[in-house]
């Protein structure tokens, strides 16, 4: 099991428990010599083989009827030129949405068949399980207030003895490094020995989250039988995160175990939008993907169980061949994981029966677009991961629908283009009436417009197939009728969502056809920190992510014109979301709209009308973590002025990994050279960096030497003068080597680089 720790006195606790570290080798990708997944976990049930068959067998029919119909609406007059993309065009895009459809009627059949009730905790656990948060320059108050709120609903339950907390932090800023600390002390003093809290920032921040979680389980892993991986905006309710355990110990092949998070707790238009579709068509998606997927499911990243020992075994990750964006760490990591852990014979399921597990929606399109990129860039690099060696053929699923997510926008738009383009054409440029092949017909595009009509109507039905069968599924279940505001407020939820979204999609569509092509040339996301609040966008930053896109409609609003009325009114769907881009994706953003929609009880979801005891405990716990925590301006200035921040900081920092000799990193000698230079604590602050703050943060030394140098007289008028010309650049004509030749004091032993420790213990001149 694990060694227990004295946590009596949080003065006296470090900030990690001792090390328990497991092996995690890296993965090989082309080479698999281990048995197939189904040998080791077993083969699926008839069940669901059953109804894989439906699903794909139902998708496969409507893809069958959708492309034969698109080829007799353009074949009346023979099938030529551009034709043909559009035929292939649309068979991609149509096959999309009916595998989408028809996993959600085996969604909505299979929710008649589920249980619905939490299991009864009838016995205590006999595991431990690390309640794992990787948070990367988020708000502290936020993120503890959600870890108090769960670790008082599982102590409530007598299993606080079972469950730790550990947060591991990937934090870049200096403030927020020094909030996080303070934080996390806080936390630890009011659960006190109810639940040990540990904390641990990264040095480097090594292959972004799943770097952060692959040093968790290689140091730590060890300690813990389970880890339950949370977001920042992650919420689970006490009896949730402990049947998720209870599952874990009675399934001793499950490796992740996915529970359906709800999005709930947030106002602005766009985050309700969310909240609607994910409660009212979330769970008949969600629940045919777990019926087709069974024990080959899939891993989102977050409000999940995982056994360490798999983990360790199966999930090293290995940078993938190439350059960035495609080559380096993976990014999408959790995907991969599911697929190798899968590959090693560990069961992957989803338990969308399962409640109580929450998370937050992004404020507004903006935020959505700007975290697209990132997940856009990640789920393209998994066409280098999808031909891996030993995966089960469910995993390869997983990964072409992650990859379709993101090409669809482009593929959509090229089919736009190549309708304009034909119309353009037929408008335009005079018809081959006599090719070079004999023929009694002249050859031009002509198009079956009845038979359009009908394809449409189809393909609309296929697309909306989901939403309503969520819809129906709400108002036949009385208790999420009443809670959602009554059947006509969701018909009328539905009508509201479906619009915006159509508003929506064609800004969508240009902006992830963008993300494509900058990453198919090469260009990184990089890393940003997602926002998280309420808070809406400035217009002037709205207009200019969003002007292109209102220009780019109203060409092509001009262009369908003089082409012809009818092709303007068929794009218009598109084009009224183009050419409204700004208004809509500012209109977002709104709390105000958020809130007024919820004042007339529309998209609802029962987590507004009924809030679960969860959700306002972390609201509660938050804004207590808000008015009692110090406000911190700089993280540096706190540290060195504030008693109380500078021994927590003492406390719950690690020391800095040892670097190789001869290898100085440039940070802490820049910084420790400036700070022997500076003559008060003002001129410290203005000559520092950001990296130099968080490298005097790292190292005591450097504190130390700034402690001095604040406590220290101002030196006489002579003495300044002779510390300006110490510090003045040498002169021409010196030559190389005379310096040190007249101070043989300060020449470095043995050739070695300055170190900080060193240049900070240096007395002033």
């Amino acid at each position: 099991m694990t060694t227990d720790v004295d946590l009596a006195s949080p003065d006296l606790l470090g900030p990690v428990p001792p090390e328990m570290p497991l092996d995690m080798p890296v993965q090989r990708l082309d080479r698999w010599d281990g048995p197939r997944p189904t040998v080791v976990d077993g083969k699926p049930t008839w069940s669901v083989r059953a109804i894989r068959f439906f699903v794909f067998g139902l998708a496969f029919a409507i893809s069958f009827y959708g492309v034969r119909e698109m080829v007799g609406v353009v074949s009346a007059g023979g099938i030529v030129g551009l034709e043909w993309p559009l035929i292939v065009f649309f068979g991609i895009t149509f096959s999309w949405i009916a595998l989408s459809a028809a996993s959600g009627i085996a969604g909505f059949f299979a929710g008649f068949f589920e249980g619905r009730a939490i299991r009864t905790i009838d016995r205590t656990l006999r595991s431990k399980t690390a309640l794992l948060m990787p948070v990367y320059n988020e708000s502290p108050a936020r993120t503890i207030g959600a870890l108090e709120a769960m670790a008082e609903s599982i102590v409530a339950l007598g299993e606080g003895a079972n469950f730790e907390i550990f947060v591991c932090s990937d934090t870049t800023d200096q403030t927020c490094w020094v909030e996080e600390e303070l934080a996390i002390d806080r936390l630890r003093r009011r659960l006190g020995d109810r639940m040990a809290v540990w904390y641990r920032r990264r040095h480097k921040n090594i292959a972004r989250k799943a770097g952060n979680v692959a040093d968790f389980v290689t140091r730590w892993g060890g300690r813990y039988d389970h880890m339950l991986v949370l977001d920042a905006d992650s919420l689970m309710k006490g009896e949730t995160i402990v049947t998720l355990a209870l599952l874990m110990e009675e399934d001793p092949r499950a490796g992740i175990i996915q529970t359906l998070p709800v999005i709930a707790n947030r106002n602005t238009l766009f985050a309700r939008l969310q909240q609607f579709a994910g409660k009212v068509y979330g769970p008949v998606i969600a629940r045919g993907l777990a019926a087709w997927s069974g024990r080959d499911g899939n891993y989102w990243g977050h409000n999940a169980i995982i056994r360490t020992k798999a983990f360790a075994e199966a999930c090293g990750l290995p940078d993938l061949p190439g350059r960035k964006p495609f080559g380096g760490h993976i990014m999408s990591h959790d995907f991969v994981e599911a697929a190798l852990i899968r590959r090693s014979g560990w069961g992957v399921y989803m338990v969308p029966w399962l409640g109580g597990s929450y998370e937050e929606s992004p404020p507004s399109l903006l935020d959505v677009a700007m975290r697209d990129r990132r997940w856009a860039q990640g789920n393209l690099q998994h066409m280098k991961v999808l031909p891996t060696k030993g995966l089960a053929w469910p995993s390869r699923i997983h990964f072409a629908t992650g990859i379709m997510s993101y090409l669809a926008s482009p593929i959509w738009l090229m089919l736009l283009m190549v309708g304009l383009a034909l119309a353009l054409q037929a408008k335009f440029i005079r018809p081959e009436y006599f090719s070079k092949e004999f023929s009694l017909y002249p050859a031009w595009p002509r198009f079956d417009s009845e038979r359009a009509l009908q394809l449409f109507v189809v393909t609309m039905g296929v697309l909306l197939l989901p939403k309503l069968l969520g819809v129906i599924e709400t108002i036949l279940r009385s208790d999420l009728r009443k809670r959602c505001g009554g059947g006509f407020a969701i018909v009328v939820g539905m009508v509201l969502e479906t619009l915006i979204s159509a508003l929506v999609a064609p800004v969508m569509m240009l902006l992830q056809s963008r993300h494509v092509a900058e990453i198919l040339l090469g260009r990184d996301s990089g890393w940003k920190t997602q926002r998280r609040d309420d808070g809406g966008i400035p217009l002037a930053e709205v207009i200019r992510h969003h002007w292109q896109h209102a220009t780019i409609g109203v060409f092509m609003a001009l262009a369908a014109y003089v082409i012809s009325p009818a092709i303007l009114a068929w794009m218009a769907p598109t084009l009224i979301g183009l050419v409204l881009a700004v208004p809509i994706s500012w209109t977002s953003g709104s709390l105000a709209a958020g809130l007024g929609l919820k004042k007339i009880r529309l998209l609802l979801i029962p987590e507004e009308t009924d809030p679960p005891a969860i959700v306002g405990a972390a609201h509660d716990a938050q804004h207590l973590a808000e008015a009692e925590l110090p406000e911190v301006e700089d993280g540096l200035t706190s540290v060195v002025e504030t008693p109380h921040a500078r021994a927590v900081h003492a406390r719950m920092h690690l020391p800095v990994p040892l670097r190789a000799r001869g290898k100085p990193e440039l940070d802490p000698v820049m910084a420790a050279a400036k700070i022997h230079e500076a003559t008060n604590f003002a001129e410290v602050l203005a000559w520092l960096g950001p990296k130099e703050r968080m490298a005097v943060l790292c190292e005591p030394q450097l504190i130390e030497t700034i402690d001095r140098l604040i406590v220290k007289p101002e030196p006489p008028p002579d003495l300044v003068a002779i510390e300006e010309m110490r510090v003045r650049p040498y002169p021409a004509e010196v030559p190389p080597g005379a310096h040190e030749a007249a101070h043989p004091e300060e020449a470095l032993a043995d050739g070695e680089p300055a170190s900080p420790t060193r240049a900070a213990a240096a007395p002033p001149a």
